[in-house]
C-alpha cells in the first residue's frame, strides 16, 4: 500500500476559540458532524479533542464518549484521541478516557518543552512510561507526536528499549510550534532520517506552515494531517473549514499520483483492529 496515504483530520484542538474561526467545532454534535463530512469526502482518521461548556480544552471522558458514539453511529472513520487536551488535567485524568471509550489510536506526546507563549507542555518520563504501558494493555495504537529530534532518541533508546512502546512505531512529526522544531524542509528531512526503518510516519505544519509541510511530506512518502486544530486559514485572509482543508488535501494527494487510504486500509497500514 505504498501509494496509499493516511489522511488525518484534527477537527478541534484544545485552544483555538470560535472567535478566531467560527467554523471550529466545539460541542460533541458539531465535532461528530465535521468528522462525518470529512469521512464522506475521503478522510481516513479523525483526531479528537474535547471542549468544556466554556469552550476550554477538557479531558472529560463523557464528552469523548458522546462524540465517539455519534461518530461510530454514522461512519467507520478511524478514531484517534488526544491524551493532552487540557493543561489543567492531572496525569490520571489524561488517561482515564482510554479504557472508557476504547479508541483505535491515542496520542503520545514524547516529551516536555516550552510551548510559547503559553507555558510548559509537560510530559514526564514517569507519565509517558505509564501511558505507553496502558495503551499496550488496552490494545490502542500509540501515535508518537514528535516536536524535536531529542524526542525520537528518547522514544527509541528508552521507551521502546524498556518495553513502554511496541514495534513497529508510528510517528507524527509536528513542525512549526514556537519553542520546538521549525517547519523548514531541512528540519523535516532531518527528523525523518532519525526514524527507525520499520516505522510508519506522518507530519504536519502549524499555521502558515501547514501547506508546505503537507507537500513535502507527500514527496517524502509520509502520511498527512489537516484540520482546524493546526490551521484556521485556507489561504491568506480566507477562513478554513475542516471540510475545505480535507478536500484540498485529497486533491493534492490525487495530483501526486497517490490515493487516500480508506479507514480499513489505514487500519491495515497501522495494524489496527476495528472497534
Amino acid at each position: 500500500m505504498s501509494d496509499k496515504v493516511i489522511l488525518t483530520v484534527a477537527t478541534t484542538g484544545a485552544v483555538t476559540p470560535k472567535e478566531l474561526n467560527p467554523n471550529v467545532p466545539i460541542t460533541p454534535k458539531e465535532i461528530a458532524e465535521d468528522a462525518y463530512k470529512c469521512w464522506k469526502a475521503g478522510a481516513s482518521v479523525v483526531h479528537l479533542h474535547m471542549r468544556d461548556d466554556q469552550g476550554l480544552g477538557t479531558m472529560d471522558k463523557h464528552k469523548f464518549k458522546e462524540t465517539i458514539d455519534r461518530i461510530r453511529d454514522t461512519c467507520d472513520i478511524v478514531i484517534n484521541v488526544t491524551t493532552a487536551g487540557d493543561h489543567r488535567a492531572t496525569y490520571e485524568q489524561r488517561m482515564e478516557h482510554l479504557a472508557y471509550v476504547q479508541p483505535e489510536i491515542a496520542s503520545f506526546d514524547a516529551g516536555s518543552f516550552n510551548w510559547l507563549p503559553g507555558g510548559v507542555f509537560e510530559n514526564s518520563p514517569k507519565f509517558l512510561s505509564k501511558l505507553g504501558q496502558t495503551m499496550q494493555e488496552l490494545g490502542i495504537k500509540t501515535e508518537i507526536e514528535i516536536f524535536d529530534s531529542g524526542m525520537i532518541h528518547a522514544c527509541v533508546k528508552y521507551f521502546q528499549a524498556k518495553g513502554f512502546l511496541a514495534s513497529p512505531l508510528y510517528f507524527q512529526l509536528v513542525l512549526g510550534v514556537l519553542g520546538a522544531a521549525s517547519a523548514r524542509v531541512e528540519d523535516l528531512v532531518y527528523l525523518r532520517s532519525l526514524l527507525p526503518k520499520d516505522a510508519t510516519w506522518g507530519a504536519f505544519g502549524i499555521g502558515r506552515d501547514h501547506l508546505p509541510v503537507l507537500l513535502t511530506t507527500l514527496a517524502m512518502g509520509g502520511h498527512v494531517r489537516v484540520g482546524l486544530e493546526d490551521n484556521v486559514y485556507y489561504s491568506k485572509g480566507v477562513l478554513a473549514t475542516n471540510l475545505s482543508l480535507t478536500e484540498r488535501a485529497i486533491r493534492i494527494i490525487n495530483e501526486a499520483d497517490k490515493a487516500v487510504a480508506t479507514p480499513d486500509e489505514a487500519r491495515a497500514i497501522l495494524g489496527l483492529k476495528k472497534r
